[in-house]
């Protein structure tokens, strides 16, 4: 089969998986991660922001705690347990030394094997325009995954974590691997459906859990021999 997607790696056991906003995970990686948790390995989630310029219609106190919530129900829905923020501003993140020291040092204190993140090209499949804090946050990841082990930077942030392999970009318009969902993936679903307030404010299929992640799915798992659904994502491998 031509353009055939590669299976994801699998001999890891901790992976960190790091995002601008809640929601952003539930949009592209949420069935891969209930597959890996099913599979015993421990996924934890970083959110930058808290996603509190995300509803027109609710003031930015009142919306990033209730996001944040539905945040943590999502995560619970694919079986992650561990869920953190860093309080960065929803769409006025700016790649740069700070963002790239919070992130080494969430590397630092988890240790993965495997960062998750999302796309961070300057487009999405099919050409339309990527967002800022999408493209900020995933090349501070790529940055910070090499920074977290050089001891010499930002050493008041504790032992370096040279360990990471690889980071997975999941909505890439230059995906490379995928991982098979066909048995997880309505656990991607209700993980997107736990941002009730949030899909509530927005219109068309993206407010449609199923109806939204279901065509790429299928659309992935067309590159993937064997598989029914899928999730991809742009692999990129760490010296």
């Amino acid at each position: 089969m031509a353009d055939t997607y590669a299976p994801m790696p699998t001999d890891w056991s901790r992976a960190l998986a790091v995002v601008a906003h809640p929601d952003d995970l539930e949009y592209g990686g949420a069935a891969a991660i209930a597959r890996w948790t099913a599979e015993g390995r421990e996924v934890s989630y970083l959110l930058v922001t808290r996603g509190e310029a995300g509803i027109d219609t609710l003031p930015p106190a009142e919306c990033g705690p209730l996001r944040a919530a539905e945040q943590r129900a999502a995560a619970a829905e694919v079986g992650v347990v561990s869920v953190e923020f860093l309080d960065h501003p929803d769409g006025l993140i700016e790649y740069g030394t700070p963002l790239r020291r919070d992130l080494a040092g969430a590397i630092r204190r988890h240790r993965p094997e495997l960062l998750v993140t999302g796309n961070f090209r300057d487009t999405w499949p099919g050409g339309s325009l990527n967002m800022a804090d999408h493209v900020a946050v995933g090349r501070a990841v790529l940055d910070a995954a090499r920074d977290a082990g050089n001891r010499w930077l930002f050493p008041e942030l504790g032992e370096p974590w040279a360990g990471v392999r690889w980071v997975a970009a999941a909505a890439s318009p230059r995906a490379s691997h995928a991982v098979d969902v066909g048995e997880h993936f309505a656990r991607g679903v209700a993980s997107l459906a736990a941002h009730r307030a949030y899909l509530a404010a927005l219109a068309g299929d993206m407010a449609e859990p199923e109806a939204h992640l279901r065509p790429m799915a299928e659309a992935a798992a067309e590159r993937l021999p064997g598989a029914t659904l899928a999730t991809a994502f742009e692999l990129i491998t760490l010296s």
